[in-house]
């Protein structure tokens, strides 16, 4: 198989290459600067540009890119940041498997749980409706700029990522959340009984490679089967960590440091469940967030 991959260099983009290198899987990265070996494809979302004939006999292109949303703070430049490094590339990517005679026939796009918007203790389906806020505007468009290759007759499945990566080394999702934890200043934020849809970078990554064969298009929840509230989540992490989780951050600070950010980011609640995916015949290796708290502990 000849994978074309964005984004190789990211938090989940990393674990995606050390999968697909597991599986004898090699991927060709896409990169915005000249090439420097036949394993990279040179691009510039920027300016439109992306040589069709680069892609030629691709069996499969992933797009995991998009600016962090872990950068503070979201200034109305920065939101313009976020919103064109998803949107410009995935138009572009959309735009140029369209106009190809035999394109790539699998696109696997990168997209959010953000989707959803903040949606209290209501389960989440692919099925379920858009929300409301910067986020879930920013997933529609998102998802919305594959429509070109779709109409080609690409198999596109937007894959709509879990609001929590957690990442045994932290990462740029649980990052700081970790390491709160492990320093004993670990703790709810806010009332915590807000729904996080977490999943590990190894599933994650799994799930990615299973997609690439699987009969799914459309979205996918890209989320561990069982969401839990974000204070069973720290208190789980912390407790595998063997570290205290008891110094709540109270909302109104949140909001007062992060601004709107606290409610898009860390208090919004979205139990979105996987259905697409277990049906698909996926097997999770860290089901629960106990699974995934020994998994980095182990490794601690």
């Amino acid at each position: 198989m000849r994978v074309v991959l964005a984004g190789s260099h990211g938090l989940l983009g990393t674990a995606l290459t050390h999968e697909l290198a597991q599986r004898g899987i090699s991927a060709q990265r896409l990169v915005r600067r000249p090439a420097r070996s036949p394993r990279e494809i040179p691009w510039d979302p920027v300016l439109g540009r992306l040589n069709p004939a680069d892609l030629a006999g691709v069996d499969a292109v992933i797009n995991l890119g998009g600016a962090s949303l872990a950068r503070l703070p979201w200034t109305a430049s920065y939101r313009r940041t976020i919103v064109a490094s998803r949107v410009r590339p995935t138009a572009l990517l959309a735009r140029t498997l369209a106009t190809m005679p035999d394109p790539p026939p699998v696109w696997l796009q990168a997209s959010a749980v953000g989707f959803y918007g903040n949606r209290g203790d209501e389960i989440l389906t692919e099925t379920s409706e858009p929300g409301s806020g910067f986020l879930a505007d920013l997933v529609r468009r998102w998802e919305a700029a594959t429509a070109p290759a779709e109409e080609a007759g690409v198999r596109v499945v937007q894959l709509r990522t879990g609001s929590v990566a957690l990442a045994a080394a932290g990462g740029s999702s649980s990052g700081l959340i970790l390491r709160a934890i492990r320093m004993g200043v670990g703790g709810p934020l806010g009332p915590g009984t807000n729904y996080w849809s977490w999943i590990t970078t190894a599933d994650h990554a799994a799930a990615v490679a299973h997609l690439l064969t699987a009969d799914v298009a459309g979205p996918v929840n890209l989320t561990a089967p069982h969401p839990a509230t974000q204070r069973e989540v720290i208190a789980t992490l912390a407790r595998a960590l063997h570290r205290p989780a008891v110094m709540r951050v109270p909302a109104t600070l949140l909001r007062l440091v992060l601004r709107d950010v606290a409610d898009e980011l860390l208090l919004s609640s979205q139990r979105a469940v996987p259905g697409a995916l277990e049906d698909s015949g996926f097997r999770w290796q860290h089901p629960t967030i106990a699974d995934a708290a020994r998994w980095i502990s182990a490794q601690d």
